[in-house]
């Protein structure tokens, strides 16, 4: 399972983005997606997340701000972003959990990361 994010760029303050993050393979499906950033000079940290049923959470300094959703007929997760700050500036990664068949149908369990997609908040 392979994972390609997309939509990131430079936006002013105050204004918005979507993140895309698709899924791509053969014989697979996804549970639990999430978006990760990364600030310059920081730890990775956990910034949303949502199950193949539509729960999701949210880390507390983007509450009210960002809202994570999927579509799971096109195993694609996106991160809508509006209220965008400074300190939103990150590289943001998605992964996702998987389960897949191998070529011997055994069952493969693990998680794939996507590439990351830069967001820069700046006037």
């Amino acid at each position: 399972v392979q994972l390609q994010a997309s939509g990131g760029g430079l936006v002013q303050p105050g204004g918005s983005l979507r993140l895309s993050c698709a899924a791509s393979g053969s014989r697979f499906s996804i549970n639990t997606m999430e978006w990760h950033r990364q600030a310059p000079g920081k730890q990775r940290e956990l910034v949303a997340a949502i199950t193949s049923g539509g729960s999701s959470n949210y880390a507390d300094s983007i509450k009210g701000r960002f809202t994570i959703s999927r579509d799971n007929a096109k195993n694609t997760a996106f991160l809508q972003m509006n209220s965008l700050k400074p300190e939103d500036t990150a590289v943001y990664y998605c992964n996702a959990d998987y389960y897949a068949l191998g070529s011997e149908d055994q069952p493969v369990v693990g998680r794939a990361w996507g590439q990351g997609t830069l967001v820069t908040v700046s006037s």
